[in-house]
């Protein structure tokens, strides 16, 4: 039997009925699969080894009731044929050093979903560079000066720290904006920190599209987050509205153009945001809106991803 294991935030406070990992651990459980419950803090490191002390799971489509621990048990995590790492950013020193030790259990065979060392690579807002030829103009920089001055350049930009999620901190900024010089003060730090801007891009009204990829193959649909009256953010956390639509010829030729680095990296399940027909993040570390699109269109997106984990792991087994 497959032994999978999950890396994750609690599991007693998720929303079953929208949570994309629960969606995975229902698949895999459904494809008779062993499931093995962990949070970051049971993971640690032994004389070069990585250990886990780790639950048995179970899990139920139920929104009362929808997953049962076992008792504990301590092992190298190695000893588990996969893991999925579905910790939620932000992406801060402690998720850091959960990659690296991750690293060295995927160094004795464990299968890691995703690839830990492409997590400390792919920064959710960065790896967009990999892709220029799919974004809109986008500076990255932690001087204001340079800040505003592609503020003078374009005359309407989003304004956006690169270890946030679900919305947090996220600026729109017009040229002229009183607020500019504030705004900038608090998202760089007084230029201690990093920040993006990118230029508006104005089909935001439409909706910011999560397309899904598994080792690089798009779901048809994405899952288009319409910003809520008077907001420029189309996130589900902060009052969008999510709406089913069907991937256009611009969103394939953008999974065309990343899906090959993607691969290379060992991403085997990404979300990407698209913006109008413009690329604005790649999401590799919990990507969402599995349940929102299986409801919609009769899916079963996780149960894909499963049969491409059991793919790769009878691979390993035979070689």
């Amino acid at each position: 039997m497959t032994r999978l294991g999950v890396v994750m935030d609690p599991i007693g406070s998720i929303k079953s009925k929208k949570d994309s990992s629960f969606a995975m651990l229902l698949a895999a459980q459904a494809h008779g699969w062993s499931l093995h419950y962990m949070e970051p803090a049971d993971l640690w490191l032994r004389d070069g080894r990585c250990h886990a002390r780790w639950r048995p799971l179970t899990v139920r489509d139920d929104p009362l009731d929808w997953f049962a621990l076992g008792e504990a048990e301590e092992t190298p995590l190695a000893a588990l044929d996969v893991v999925l790492m579905r910790q939620d950013p932000p992406f801060d020193t402690e998720y850091l050093y959960t990659t690296h030790l991750l690293s060295l259990a995927e160094a004795e065979g464990c299968l890691v979903v995703n690839r830990p060392r492409a997590l400390r690579d792919a920064n959710e807002k960065l790896a967009t560079a990999w892709f220029p030829q799919c974004c809109a103009p986008s500076l990255v920089s932690r001087d204001q000066d340079r800040l505003r001055g592609f503020l003078a350049e374009q005359g309407d930009v989003i304004l956006k720290p690169l270890d946030a999620m679900g919305g947090a901190s996220i600026f729109r900024v017009r040229a002229g904006d009183p607020n500019t010089n504030v705004i900038l003060e608090t998202l760089t730090d007084h230029g201690r920190r990093l920040a993006m801007a990118q230029r508006f891009i104005a089909e935001i009204r439409d909706g910011d599209k999560r397309i899904l990829l598994i080792d690089g193959e798009p779901v048809p649909y994405a899952l288009a987050r319409v910003p809520a009256e008077g907001e420029n953010r189309g996130n589900l956390a902060v009052g969008g509205r999510g709406v089913g639509v069907e991937l256009s010829a611009r969103d394939r030729w953008i999974c065309a153009q990343v899906a090959p680095r993607l691969r290379e990296e060992g991403l085997l399940f990404v979300g990407l945001d698209v913006i109008g027909d413009y690329l604005t993040e790649v999401n590799v570390t919990s990507p969402t809106c599995i349940r929102e699109l299986d409801a919609l269109y009769g899916l079963d997106i996780a149960g894909d991803l499963m049969a491409v984990i059991a793919a790769r792991l009878a691979d390993r087994n035979a070689a």
